[in-house]
């Protein structure tokens, strides 16, 4: 599936959180991450991530898309994350 995932952590997190979402998506925008995940990995990342962040201050925000076909994803001005790199 596809997903998005968005955060708003204290700075004290920050690096943190963006270094496992590295890990598992790729970074397309200031506290953003997106990409293809299976729904094990998915969940793996979460379960990391809830150890990291501090549920009474910091907020992570989840959007899944289970048929990419559906996704069309347009940018405008410049694209911070460019997925041919990896192909």
């Amino acid at each position: 599936m596809f997903v998005i995932i968005t955060y708003d952590v204290n700075e004290k997190r920050v690096h943190k959180v963006c270094k496992k979402l590295r890990e598992y998506l790729l970074w397309t925008q200031n506290s953003v991450f997106e990409g293809e995940l299976t729904k094990g990995k998915l969940n793996k990342c979460l379960a990391e991530l809830e150890k990291i962040i501090n549920k009474e201050e910091d907020s992570i925000y989840l959007y899944t898309i289970e048929n990419p076909r559906h996704l069309k994803k347009t940018v405008f001005g410049q694209e911070k994350c460019n997925d041919d790199l990896f192909l």
